[in-house]
Formats: C-alpha cells, sequence, structure tokens
C-alpha cells in the first residue's frame, strides 16, 4: 500500500503511483509526480517529479525534474534539476543531470554528465537579453 511517510515532501502531490504488486510495460508520459514502487518496463517521461521506491525496477530510461531513486534503474536517467541516489539504488545506464547527491552504497554503472543548472541558464539569458 503507499506510505505517504515514504515519500519525499515534494511529492506531497502525486499523479500518479505504480504500486509494489503493479507491473508495467510500454512507455510512460505524464505531467505530474510519478512514483515508482513495482515495476515499469519501458521509458519513463514527465515535466515533474520522479520516486522510485527500494523495491522498485525500472527497465528503460527515465527523463524528470527531480528524480530520486532508491531502488533498480536500467536505462538512462536525465533529471532536468536534481537526482538523489539513495544508499539501496542501483542504477546501470548514463546519467545527465544539473545537480546529484549519491549515498554510500549505491551502485552507479555508467556515465555521469552534469547539465547547467536550469536556475543558472535563466538568469544568464535574462541577463543576455539586457545587453
Amino acid at each position: 500500500m503507499f506510505k505517504k511517510e515514504n515519500h519525499p515532501e515534494n511529492f506531497s502531490e502525486v499523479e500518479t503511483i505504480i504500486g509494489e504488486s503493479v507491473k508495467v510495460k510500454g512507455n510512460f508520459n505524464g505531467n505530474g509526480n510519478i512514483v515508482v514502487d513495482g515495476s515499469l518496463e519501458g521509458s519513463l517521461k514527465t515535466k515533474g517529479n520522479v520516486f522510485v521506491g527500494e523495491k522498485a525496477k525500472v527497465s528503460g530510461s527515465i527523463e524528470a525534474k527531480e528524480i530520486i531513486v532508491n531502488g533498480e534503474v536500467s536505462g538512462n536517467v536525465n533529471a532536468k534539476e536534481f537526482l538523489s541516489m539513495g544508499s539501496t539504488a542501483k542504477v546501470i545506464g548514463d546519467i545527465e543531470c544539473a545537480q546529484i547527491s549519491i549515498e554510500r552504497g549505491a551502485i552507479l554503472n555508467g556515465k555521469c554528465s552534469m547539465l547547467k543548472n536550469s536556475a543558472n541558464i535563466s538568469e544568464k539569458e535574462a541577463k543576455n537579453d539586457l545587453e
């Protein structure tokens, strides 16, 4: 069952929950926050945030604003702003993110590329527009 206390504060408004007993096959697109506690075979893309629970398994790429991984992801991960890998996280694939946090015990088998922070980019673009 979904337990709100297990999910971070910025996931208070969750649009979609893939529960522990649920297995989804296919590409998944959305605009809101998504919690994956079950199994997903396919890509996951949202303009919101993604939380991958400890028992979750994702076989495909993930693209979102902020991503928190505590389970297993076999695919590329693209966090527009922030990626957090908990101590139980396992990512087999390349990562692109603006900021990252990796706890001791997490496994990353892939390449990590740091993108420019979206807040810094918008400040520079605004400054350039004024000149």
